[in-house]
């Protein structure tokens, strides 16, 4: 018989090294030691060895009446010196991996202690220390490549043949989950006090900050293999019932104390917590087998758990879009000066995640309100600084991501010390080493398809899946905030570059004109198009709402009090209709049935010259062409196709798992056809446009069907712009061509 608890104390303090050295001069596979009195003692290897597994099984078993999981730890810390051993010794490789009985009982071993951790509340009898739970989640997991194999993919099919693998998947993640909670009670509670960087309690936080981070690691890069993710995929209570999602939540949600903030490695491991769970669930949404958001959806706690994920993410990006790129004043603790910890990638994670998120019609409406302020700060920013960081590849900063190297002995003794009180503020100073990862050479361009793709989901349209009430919803809300946001406009300078709208409206052409080369790797012809329609729409509406403040200034002959006098413009919606123009089929019939909405501002004689938006340019979205006179033709009633036979392009449709992609006409699928064609007479051009109620707001009253300018005046127009093609600029002559068509209109009516 072997005293098996004097043993395992006795030896699992000892490295994988030393119990070689020990090995090799014993004899017969003995190892001989001292008892407490001095005495001579011997343990038989081949039965400790063999006996192992069992033994703390059954030890788990009786948790609660004696034993406790420090014990526990010890023995799982002895399993991995043993595992890592056996590589280097027959005889130990022959007792201990090839024995397929104790290859099972190593594997219940596993799960039924990730079970025990994984309702650790529920038993308050099993009690332990924070850094002991934490520390046996991480070695449980990571013994599975420690004892049955270090690749991934042969992993993945061990634990999938095991009758027993969908509780392993709940069981995994709960008792992760269940550190999480720990370590945010622990901070929360930090939260209230005066502890200073580099105190045995800030340290103590951050250990339990990295078994969390190694548990996750572990995890992600099982969801990394598809086999694995699949099965996860048809999990219902990780699936469906929400489990991941809770997960995400309850991280998402953890915060460094205010008195801690200084500290680099504590907010390094949290932002790498963070960033390693949105990367689990971009696996999960972006797999082919089964939609994971649809699977969400159908139960309703877990679709409003995902509505208030969505809501997470956002306050991530608008804590990051502040941080980000700019220089932070974090000092080093005291052991590790000048030591540089990655932050992981939780940037460009969240708006992958967004990017999903807002594509998918079960989560689209969390985002339509919601992500306005978010962008709106990107797209407000200096021009100049904006090009730099959003359409270039040179951005000024990448995030860093790194992977830790688990260390399961140094880890184990730091929590067996703390459970002691003995745990000294040197041994606490201990620290997982990392592995850079190298930056992805696409991350800016990815970065910016990621807002693009964004605003693309948002502001798509399509009459037969979307409901009529959400079209140009996104486009009314941003107007919305735009003049909630904006400051007080002066009588002097009515289009000041410091309203915000303009600032959004240029930086929004850029990105626009930008977004044309990341097609086709990146981005796909709809969503630039659906980019550019936002732009110019928006565009047009800005400079009406700057024209109407000026009017109103003017006659009132003082500026306004507040932004509250400017209204985001409720305009009807332009029909393109049949007509008897023959022209007009030369539309294509997608084109010629498309329903959009445009803002119709005044007609400035004037001009605007500080708006930063370029003069003579044609509307992205080939129908609407926007020339110099005033505004943009289509306010006049002039609908017309783009040169080369392109054609505005009807937009897709957000369903329950990604946007549909609508066929493109030919000519229109080249990225050739985004440049701004020239103004010819030979485009296609709508006689008649018929003014509907606004979708905002059902009280207002239909507007009759009008014309506003025949074929004759606009083919006068159209030449005299040949001509003077700065018409817009000159107000004499601006003034001539008004009378000259309203005596026109005159006559005809006559």
């Amino acid at each position: 018989m072997i005293d098996m608890v004097s043993a395992i104390e006795e030896l699992s303090g000892l490295t994988s090294k030393e119990l070689g050295e020990m090995l090799k001069e014993s004899d017969n596979f003995v190892l001989q030691s001292k008892t407490e009195d001095g005495g001579p003692k011997q343990v038989d290897m081949e039965k400790l060895v063999s006996s192992l597994p069992l033994h703390l099984l059954a030890v788990c078993l009786e948790l609660g009446q004696g034993p406790d999981l420090t014990y526990v730890l010890r023995g799982m810390r002895f399993l991995h010196s043993l595992s890592d051993l056996a590589s280097r010794h027959t005889r130990l490789e022959q007792v201990l991996l090839d024995d397929v009985k104790l290859s099972e009982q190593v594997m219940d071993l596993i799960f039924f202690l990730l079970s025990i951790l994984a309702e650790q509340k529920k038993e308050n009898n099993v009690g332990a220390s924070p850094l002991v739970h934490a520390s046996l989640v991480a070695a449980s997991l990571h013994l599975l490549t420690s004892y049955f194999s270090s690749q991934w993919h042969e992993l993945v099919h061990i634990l999938l043949a095991h009758p027993k693998v969908d509780i392993f998947m709940d069981v995994a993640f709960d008792s992760l989950h269940e550190v999480v909670r720990l370590l945010n009670i622990r901070l929360s509670s930090m939260g209230s006090g005066s502890f200073h960087v580099g105190s045995l309690e800030s340290r103590r936080a951050h250990f339990i900050c990295q078994q969390c981070e190694a548990s996750l690691q572990f995890l992600l890069l099982l969801c990394q293999q598809k086999l694995f993710r699949d099965r996860i995929l048809k999990n219902k209570e990780l699936s469906r019932n929400g489990g991941i999602l809770s997960l995400s939540h309850t991280i998402l949600k953890l915060d460094v104390p205010e008195c801690l903030k200084q500290s680099t490695d504590l907010v390094a491991s949290i932002s790498r917590l963070k960033a390693n769970i949105l990367s689990i669930l971009l696996q999960l949404c972006e797999a082919e087998s089964v939609s994971y958001l649809d699977e969400v959806a159908t139960n309703p706690n877990s679709r409003r758990l995902g509505q208030t994920l969505a809501l997470k993410l956002l306050q991530v990006l608008n804590l990051l879009k502040i941080a980000f790129g700019r220089k932070q004043n974090i000092t080093s603790d005291s052991h590790d000066k000048g030591k540089i910890y990655p932050m992981g990638s939780v940037l460009i994670s969240a708006l992958r995640l967004v990017d999903v998120f807002s594509d998918d019609s079960n989560f689209r409406s969390s985002f339509m309100t919601n992500t306005v302020p978010f962008l709106t700060q990107i797209l407000a920013t200096p021009h100049e600084e904006f090009v730099s960081s959003w359409c270039s590849v040179n951005v000024p900063a990448i995030e860093e991501d790194a992977s830790l190297d688990y260390d399961p002995f140094g880890a184990s003794e730091v929590a067996l010390l703390a459970s002691d009180n003995v745990l000294t503020e040197a041994k606490a100073n201990y620290s997982c080493p990392f592995r850079p990862s190298l930056p992805s050479m696409a991350y800016a361009q990815t970065r910016t398809s990621c807002v693009v793709k964004i605003i693309a989901n948002l502001h798509i349209f399509v009459p037969n899946i979307c409901e009529e009430q959400e079209r140009d919803l996104f486009l009314l809300n941003f107007q919305k905030y735009l003049v909630s946001g904006s400051p007080k406009l002066s009588a002097d300078e009515p289009a000041s570059s410091d309203f915000k709208a303009t600032k959004v409206c240029r930086n929004l052409g850029s990105l626009s004109d930008y977004a044309k080369t990341l097609v086709p790797n990146l981005l796909n012809v709809e969503d630039v198009v659906l980019l550019s329609d936002f732009s110019d729409k928006l565009q047009s509406w800005c400079k009406s709402q700057v024209e109407q403040v000026a009017v109103k200034v003017g006659q009132n002959d003082t500026p306004p009090e507040s932004t509250e006098d400017i209204h985001p413009v409720q305009q009807p919606l332009l029909t393109r209709t049949s007509t008897p123009d023959s022209k007009m089929n030369n539309l294509p019939k997608d084109a010629q049935n498309m329903e959009v909405s445009t803002p119709i501002p005044p007609i400035n004689p004037e001009g605007n010259d500080k708006d930063g938006t370029p003069k003579n340019t044609a509307s992205r979205n080939g129908g609407f062409l926007q020339n110099a006179v005033g505004q943009n033709l289509v306010h006049l009633g002039v609908a017309r196709t783009v040169s080369g036979g392109s054609s505005v392009v009807a937009s897709g449709v957000s369903t329950g798992h990604q946007r549909s992609k609508m066929d493109l006409d030919p000519a229109s699928s080249s990225v050739d056809n985004f440049k701004t064609p020239e103004l010819t007479k030979e485009n296609g051009l709508q006689e008649d446009e018929k003014g509907e109620s606004s979708m905002y707001d059902e009280r207002q009253p239909k507007r009759r069907k009008r014309t506003l300018m025949n074929n004759e005046q606009i083919d006068e127009l159209e030449k005299a712009l040949v001509d003077e093609p700065e018409m817009h600029k000159n107000a004499v002559l601006l003034q001539s061509w008004s009378e000259k068509l309203s005596v026109q209109v005159e006559q005809s009516e006559s």
